[in-house]
């Protein structure tokens, strides 16, 4: 992570986390949409996400049924051995990883799979589409682990002080 921006950025979320739940419950749709897109191309300048990857190393993507069948498919699977080679279900119905971290995670922080990789994983953190407003305790989860994510809120409450 680049410059003093992101000292101590994981207190900062703590101290502003009631203003991230009051900025989304009150945002202007249309305005913060339009200024997602680039407001989440300054953050990814700003973050190496292999240097980072609590994603992958606390979290579990959802692989929903043409996740699984891609990456199934991809490394030489059936899909029912896939499914319980690496996933289980989780309380919501959704399959997720049996184990943390991410099993398709290196050593370098790599994904093994990032070709083919499940919709959540390349959509994540979700700083440059709706799912921010739309989804606030998404949002908010994300913001306590992903500095992308925490850049994207800071500059929203900045903007719109």
């Amino acid at each position: 992570m680049n410059g003093s921006f992101f000292n101590n950025w994981e207190k900062k979320v703590s101290e502003h986390r009631k203003a991230y739940a009051r900025f989304l419950k009150r945002a202007q749709k249309s305005k913060v949409l339009r200024r997602l897109p680039y407001l989440h191309a300054e953050a990814v300048e700003q973050v190496d996400c292999l240097q980072c990857a609590q994603c992958c190393k606390n979290y579990s993507p959802r692989f929903k049924t043409p996740d699984i069948k891609r990456i199934s498919r991809h490394l030489g699977m059936k899909e029912s051995v896939f499914i319980a080679t690496y996933l289980q279900l989780d309380e919501e119905g959704d399959y997720v990883v049996t184990s943390k971290p991410c099993p398709f995670l290196g050593t370098d922080n790599r994904c093994g799979i990032y070709d083919v990789r499940p919709s959540d994983c390349e959509r994540f953190p979700y700083t440059d589409e709706d799912v921010l407003i739309k989804r606030p305790h998404l949002t908010m989860k994300n913001v306590t682990f992903c500095p992308i994510t925490f850049y994207v809120m800071e500059r929203l409450l900045e903007e719109n002080k």
